[in-house]
């Protein structure tokens, strides 16, 4: 049973959409003596959920 449907873009949108409000669009990150203060773990990664998704732009704040 089909619950959404998703026609004003690709067929590929609507998860893509569902996913990326699940993980969220921006991040806060510690900085520490100009490196980033990530623990042993700890990674960023940059997720594309779209099959054919086109180019991004990054946008960084710095606030001291």
């Amino acid at each position: 049973m089909t619950y959404y449907t998703h026609t004003t873009e690709g067929a590929d949108d609507m998860p893509a959409h569902i996913k990326a409000s699940l993980i969220g669009n921006s991040l806060t990150i510690p900085i520490s003596n100009g490196k980033l203060n990530l623990g042993t773990w700890q990674g960023i990664y940059l997720c594309e959920f779209r099959n054919r998704g086109g180019s991004r732009k990054l946008v960084l704040t710095i606030i001291e």
